[in-house]
């Protein structure tokens, strides 16, 4: 049975809709990977204990979402020696549009780099998570190429089906 390679945390329940855009990229790409709920704030513990462990569990990439105050990703990046990709997900009752978010896991201090994406950016995350897998794995590198010219041919349709007038 294999492990994992990539573990997606995220502080709350409703960061799963985001999230989840995460999971499915990687499911694409036929890459295992584990989901669960892990807040910096009201779990500390658990926290803590996941990131210092992941590595040792066979995790090659972490991806952490949160929202608010975004300590999650920042707070793993800390404890851990893998890559953290941190998500700002965008809170329904968040008047700050997400940006308290953005700053929390993009502003970290020298020596705890955590990559960020887009708020609700999870998508990305999924994929830069495949990225670095690829950079030493040939089979998920050559679905990340094969994804990338879906994606160069999906636009050309588009582009021709305007030039018809089809768009």
């Amino acid at each position: 049975m294999s492990k994992p390679l990539v573990s997606i945390v995220m502080g709350s329940d409703s960061d799963l809709p985001v999230m989840q855009q995460a999971a499915d990229m990687l499911a694409q790409f036929g890459i295992l990977f584990e989901l669960d709920i892990v807040s910096a704030h009201r779990t500390p513990e658990k926290m803590f204990d996941f990131a210092k462990k992941a590595h040792k569990r066979g995790i090659k990439v972490i991806i952490a979402g949160a929202g608010g105050a975004a300590h999650l990703p920042g707070m793993i990046a800390s404890l851990t020696p893998l890559p953290v990709i941190g998500v700002p997900v965008k809170s329904s009752s968040n008047t700050t549009e997400g940006w308290d978010s953005v700053l929390s896991i993009l502003q970290m201090p020298g020596g705890v780099p955590v990559a960020t994406v887009a708020i609700n950016g999870a998508k990305n995350a999924g994929i830069l998570a495949a990225q670095i897998l690829g950079a030493s794995d040939k089979k998920i590198r050559t679905k990340v190429i094969e994804y990338k010219a879906g994606l160069k041919e999906e636009v050309e349709k588009k582009a021709e089906g305007i030039k018809k007038g089809e768009g």
